[in-house]
């Protein structure tokens, strides 16, 4: 189940200001270096960030009008605006990124209650207005993480930590490819299961064992898994990335 409105709210505002303190701290050299994320610099993934701002806005026009507002024209001019973006001056990203943070945080406070029950589209699947907000506290979050530049897991609230390993485990278990799992956190009094065993299976799920924080970057493809052991004392497998 998606984090309800309240919850998710103040994530999402923790996370913005956390990715605004890293743009403070951040030197303008710093803007052109490699992400973690596979041909993207740094100034790709904070255009991306500022970019899926604008496109959560959407929604909540659609579900404050009830116009269909999709979040992008198309595939191909999302990833062209943020190419083109990634191009410009470190200001301008930096500027850009606190606009529309600010737009959004506005377009929240807008929203008329009723209107948060609403349900729009978002990448093929009919999601609830209020969902937004958990999609933005995951957006902040975890690509404050993918700038590589000194955050982590475990900078999240722990709360929010333990929904996103549940909302991880869930997304990820649904692959049919994807291996089954009891995630086992060394720091948490309860596990966490990915997918189903097939019926009539006699192989158990694999036993992964470490920190939540480690589990949730290990389960997001943001980690190797270094720090986590099988049950048998292993190292995990890799696994792929899910955003």
């Amino acid at each position: 189940m998606t984090p309800t409105h309240g919850q998710a709210l103040p994530w999402a505002a923790d996370g913005a200001a956390y990715l605004r303190g890293m743009l403070t701290r951040m030197g303008d050299e710093a803007f052109a270096k490699p992400s973690s994320l596979p041909n993207w610099t740094r100034a790709h993934v904070l255009t991306h960030v500022a970019r899926n701002a604008d496109a959560l806005i959407n929604l909540l026009t659609w579900a404050r009008t009830g116009v269909p507002t999709p979040p992008y024209r198309s595939t191909e001019q999302r990833n062209a605006d943020i190419e083109a973006g990634a191009e410009r001056s470190p200001a301008e990203i930096r500027a850009d990124l606190v606009a529309s943070s600010d737009r959004l945080a506005a377009a929240v406070r807008g929203m008329p209650e009723e209107a948060w029950s609403a349900r729009v589209d978002f990448r093929g699947h009919r999601i609830l207005a209020s969902d937004v907000l958990w999609l933005r506290a995951r957006e902040v979050w975890i690509h404050a993480i993918d700038l590589d530049a000194g955050a982590s897991f475990g900078d999240l609230p722990r709360p929010m930590l333990r929904e996103l390993l549940t909302d991880a485990a869930a997304t990820m278990g649904a692959r049919p490819e994807f291996p089954r799992l009891v995630l086992a956190p060394t720091d948490e009094p309860r596990t966490w299961t990915v997918g189903e065993m097939p019926a009539g299976s006699d192989v158990g799920p694999l036993v992964v064992r470490g920190p939540a924080a480690e589990l949730v970057a290990w389960l997001l493809g943001r980690s190797k898994g270094r720090d986590l052991r099988t049950a048998e004392g292993k190292r995990p497998p890799a696994l792929p990335s899910w955003l």
